[in-house]
């Protein structure tokens, strides 16, 4: 739970109090590899905080699934629209490899957000991190080629090139697996 709390400290430091309340709220669920954690369809009831795995974010097709992210160790995971609106998410979270979650509900969040000094902070700021990343996201499926996106993934995330199955890379680019595999022999 440590590694959650310098996680919020680095955003916005959380006097004891207010951890003491925030980490009341949270229960550790460990799920095994290619577990789905939130099924398309269903409502996302909850955040979560990697403590351990890899998350993807996908959308499921009878053909191939469009992946479209992925979470690591320290870093937050959950449906946001779906959490926002409390409507079906229109993805799937599953977790790639052995994963330990921390999670707190909707409901205990919201608690913290009114009781806690810093809690308003906090969440702005992840909603302005998540805005960001879904930016950034959108403008380089509009403006750059497969082999740009594979290159970007390549300087910008190394650790992801090393431990995700190449067939949702290439998803999560925008292409084929075949595609992503000439996109490499050239780039070699």
């Amino acid at each position: 739970m440590n590694e959650i709390r310098k996680f919020i400290d680095n955003i916005s430091p959380l006097n004891n109090s207010d951890w003491n309340f925030f980490s009341s709220k949270l229960k550790k669920v460990k799920f095994d590899k290619n577990t789905t954690v939130l099924e398309s369809g269903k409502i996302e009831t909850k955040l979560s905080f990697i403590s351990k795995g890899i998350i993807r974010l996908y959308i499921p097709k009878e053909e191939t699934d469009l992946t479209f992210g992925f979470l690591f160790e320290n870093e937050f995971v959950t449906a946001y629209d779906s959490l926002l609106t409390q409507s079906p998410s229109e993805y799937q979270i599953e977790t790639l490899t052995e994963t330990i979650l921390w999670q707190i509900s909707n409901k205990d969040l919201q608690e913290v957000y009114k009781r806690t000094n810093n809690g308003n902070i906090i969440g702005r700021k992840m909603a302005e991190n998540m805005y960001l990343i879904k930016s950034k996201r959108e403008l380089s499926l509009l403006s750059k080629t497969a082999e740009e996106r594979y290159l970007d993934l390549f300087f910008d995330s190394p650790k992801l090139l090393q431990q995700i199955p190449l067939k949702y890379i290439a998803s999560y680019i925008g292409v084929t697996p075949q595609a992503l595999s000439r996109i490499r022999k050239r780039i070699t």
